[in-house]
Parts: C-alpha cells; sequence; structure tokens
C-alpha cells in the first residue's frame, strides 16, 4: 500500500530543501502528469489562468515518488506565512485527511516571536480553517513533534524548533562545511554595504534610499542577502531553489549538521522513511 504524504512550505526555496533531503531515499521528482500517481491528480489545475489573474503562479505542488510506489510525495509551496492554513485547507477540502499518511508543515521563525508562539498561532489559524471543512488534525505539542495518529502530523519551525531563524540559517551553516570562501567573500561584501549604508544614512541619507533597504534591514535580512550573494555566483542569474538542485548545498556532509539532521528526523517520522540514508 502506497504512503501518500503531503507537506505546505513557506516557499518554493524551502521545497527545494526538502526534496534535497528526500531524495536520497530512492525518491525521484515527478515532472510529467502521465507519471503522476493519480492520487495527487486532482491537486493538479486544469485551467489558466488561477483566478483569472494572468500574473499568479500556478499553484501544482512539486512531486516525489518511489520506484516500488511504497512512497508518494506531494510538497506545496503556500508563497508566504499568510497562506499556510488556506494551502492545507484547500487540498484536505479535495482529498480528505484519512487518504494520508503523514502531512507537516515547514516554516521559519523569522520574526521576534518564539517558534512555539508561531507554532501556537499556526494551530489557531489551521483549526479555524478546517472548522470550516468540519475536518480537524491531531496537533502534537510542541513544534517538531509528530503524532503518531492518522494521519502522522507534525510541524517544523527552522532553524530547530527553538531559536528564531529562517531557511538561511542552516544554509549558512551548510556554507559553512561547503562552500567557506565564498562565505566569508560574502559576509564581507554584506558587511561593506550594510557599513556604508550606515555612513550615508548619518549624512541625511535621503527616504528613498532608506526605503530601497527596508527588506536588507530586518532581522534576518543579512543573512537572506549572503546566502543570495553566494547563489549569485553558483548560478549567476538563477534564484535559491535552482542553487539547491544543482549546487552541494546539501551532501554528506551538511547532512550530519545538527539543524538538518534534527529536520531529516522530522521527515522519516512524517513519512515512515526508516531510516533516512545519506
Amino acid at each position: 500500500m502506497t504512503r501518500y504524504c503531503y507537506f505546505v512550505t513557506e516557499g518554493p526555496q524551502d521545497v527545494e530543501f526538502l526534496i534535497r533531503l528526500l531524495k536520497p531515499n530512492g525518491l525521484e521528482r515527478v515532472t510529467k502528469l502521465t507519471s503522476l500517481n493519480d492520487f495527487w491528480k486532482p491537486l493538479v489545475p486544469r485551467s489558466f489562468p488561477i483566478q483569472d489573474d494572468l500574473r499568479k503562479r500556478v499553484p501544482v505542488p512539486e512531486f516525489l515518488q518511489s520506484q516500488d510506489q511504497e512512497l508518494s510525495i506531494a510538497l506545496h509551496s503556500a508563497t508566504g506565512i499568510n497562506n499556510l492554513a488556506k494551502t492545507l485547507e484547500g487540498t484536505l477540502g479535495i482529498i480528505p485527511p484519512p487518504e494520508f499518511f503523514g502531512i507537516g508543515f515547514l516554516l521559519d521563525a523569522d520574526k521576534q516571536e518564539e517558534p512555539q508562539k508561531r507554532f501556537q498561532e499556526l494551530q489557531r489559524e489551521v483549526q479555524q480553517k478546517l472548522s470550516e471543512l468540519s475536518i480537524s488534525l491531531p496537533f502534537p505539542a510542541q513544534a517538531g513533534d509528530v503524532t503518531e495518529e492518522s494521519p502522522r502530523f507534525g510541524v517544523f519551525i527552522m532553524p530547530d524548533n527553538v531559536n528564531t531563524g529562517t531557511l538561511e540559517t542552516i544554509l549558512t551553516q551548510c556554507a559553512e562545511v561547503n562552500y567557506p570562501k565564498l562565505l566569508e567573500l560574502a559576509k564581507n561584501y554584506i558587511s561593506s554595504i550594510d557599513s556604508d549604508f550606515n555612513e550615508r544614512e548619518n549624512q541625511a541619507i535621503d527616504k528613498n534610499k532608506k526605503k530601497d533597504l527596508e527588506e536588507f534591514n530586518k532581522q534576518f535580512g543579512h543573512s537572506k542577502a549572503t546566502i543570495s550573494a553566494i547563489t549569485s555566483i553558483l548560478k549567476p542569474g538563477k534564484t535559491l531553489q535552482v542553487s539547491l538542485q544543482d549546487n552541494r548545498w546539501i551532501d554528506e556532509k551538511s547532512m550530519e549538521l545538527n539543524d538538518v539532521k534534527f529536520i531529516r528526523d522530522f521527515l522519516k517520522k512524517i513519512t515512515g522513511i526508516t531510516p533516512i540514508h545519506n
């Protein structure tokens, strides 16, 4: 019997990160509709544009499947923290929870609030959305835990369910292992921009220039900019998710980093993979 598992993430880069962690377990990306397990086909939009918006990305998940058909996984980007519960609601309105072996969320703790508070906020949002469908899910007591009921269910808040951070927090650790020189150069570059900006700000920098660096000066803006700088060298003109697919962010060495191992263990519990191999 096939184990069907479903993950919702904040963005496409999170999806690619999970794919890199999952693929070594005999899983392959499904790229053709004719090869996709019929179970998932109701999640594939059949019309365009979506909601009459020509600019809106077609919200189709990425799919992984084992050759023996024992495990089939959909990974769905919600395109933002505010859409996590809504994305799950949409899917469970089409495929009821008992059909799944496991369901999981992956999100950041990129604000001042502690991961457990973000976990509780997501729990309230999910329960409110699913109550409209007369559906309930067995939430675990805290982030990182996975319930053993059917379906298995859990929420992982990066980097480690305890500290604030983002995917880039983990990727910085991966870069320390596999791209130490690039990481050093990127940090120096980001620091020089920060120093230059502060110096000019003291000279009454105009409001437009201040707005230009608004995202950069957020809590984890420097970390995200550092990873973007490395990406621009590894894959010039391409996105982080492309670099995650093609470059050595995840390999045998970075798989052994504590924060990466925490996520691998979470994936193992949700999917029933035993063990997760490098």
